[in-house]
């Protein structure tokens, strides 16, 4: 099984942007040594704690600081993009990394209203996702010089496309496209295993794919110790609390006692939210990641997780990496 990472190039307090996108290149370079398949970031706007805005641009960054592992979206949010633009930008990456780019694709907006309203974006643009990512593949396709519009760079690229999503809505273009289909339990996973059910079931193979490939995404908090494992967490806990309460900012530093700054009643929705997660020592993430697995039965899984300190991040993404590892070894000797 894959194992993939997904960065949000995360802007600690205390830091700046600048710091953040030289982590995201150093934690790049560690994950291709670390054996993980995919370097993926995601689209989000006006987020003083998240650097990644302008995906297709860090992606490059990325791309030409590595050599093997793949690099790409998850996502870029189709809404707020026309499909001919977004192919001339991957295509251009695909040109120059060739076999090594990956396009997500999302129909969320990324932002809220003043965002699309900045953007340009009317909100009925998502209505339109099926049909634009259909565009989007037939840009990527073979040279067609009587196409009234083509996409150079694109055309010929076959950029290889996968949907995201964290309701069913995802799981039926997939299934309907024929394409893969990452969901976001990471964040939402109320509708994991229906989604999972739903694509599987319903898939249409396609000259992209012959069979369903679902890829799950997991948060990992790994330490030498739970309790280090566990203060990590609450970095991520915070800024989700944050966000829900309508207050995004810099990712916060851990704390002793979650209590001081999360009220008692918002844990469990909290909880909830981010129950696709592994957290303590190695072997509890070993245990914990095998259960989320044995459960779920992803094609490939791709690990997540905001920790304010990079040293800490990098610690927790080696273990992860050694997990999977073990739990590939283990899954070819059965």
């Amino acid at each position: 099984m894959h194992y993939s990472l997904l960065d949000l190039s995360p802007v600690p307090e205390g830091s700046t942007v600048a710091d953040a996108l030289r982590n995201t290149g150093d934690l790049a370079q560690h994950a291709e040594r670390w054996g993980y398949h995919r370097y993926w970031m995601a689209e989000h706007h006006n987020m003083p704690g998240i650097a990644s805005a302008a995906t297709a641009v860090l992606i490059g960054h990325v791309a030409g600081l590595t050599k093997t592992i793949r690099v790409g979206a998850g996502g870029i949010m189709l809404p707020n993009h026309a499909p001919l633009a977004v192919a001339e930008a991957f295509g251009t990456l695909a040109t120059l990394y060739p076999g090594r780019i990956d396009l997500g694709l999302g129909r969320a907006p990324g932002g809220d209203q003043a965002v699309m309203q900045a953007l340009g974006v009317h909100p009925s643009r998502a209505e339109a996702f099926h049909n634009e990512v259909a565009e989007l593949r037939e840009l990527f396709g073979p040279e067609n010089p009587d196409r009234r519009v083509r996409a150079l760079p694109g055309e010929g690229t076959g950029v290889p496309l996968w949907i995201l999503g964290s309701s069913l809505h995802g799981a039926q273009v997939a299934a309907m496209l024929g394409l893969p289909y990452a969901f976001a339990s990471h964040f939402a996973p109320a509708a994991l295993e229906q989604a999972f059910e739903v694509y599987r079931r319903y898939f249409k193979p396609s000259e992209s794919a012959t069979k369903p490939h679902a890829m799950m995404a997991v948060n990992v908090f790994a330490a030498e110790t739970e309790a280090e494992a566990r203060r990590l967490r609450t970095t991520m806990q915070q800024a989700f609390y944050r966000l829900r309460t309508g207050r995004p900012g810099k990712l916060p530093a851990p704390v002793d006692d979650l209590s001081t700054v999360v009220p008692e009643g918002a844990m469990p929705a909290l909880d909830e939210a981010l129950r696709i997660s592994a957290v303590g020592d190695p072997g509890q993430v070993e245990a914990q990641l095998r259960t989320l697995i044995a459960a779920h039965k992803p094609d490939e899984v791709i690990i997540t997780g905001q920790i304010h300190d990079h040293g800490a991040r990098l610690r927790s993404f080696e273990i992860a990496a050694d997990v999977m590892g073990r739990i590939n070894s283990a899954a070819e000797a059965a």
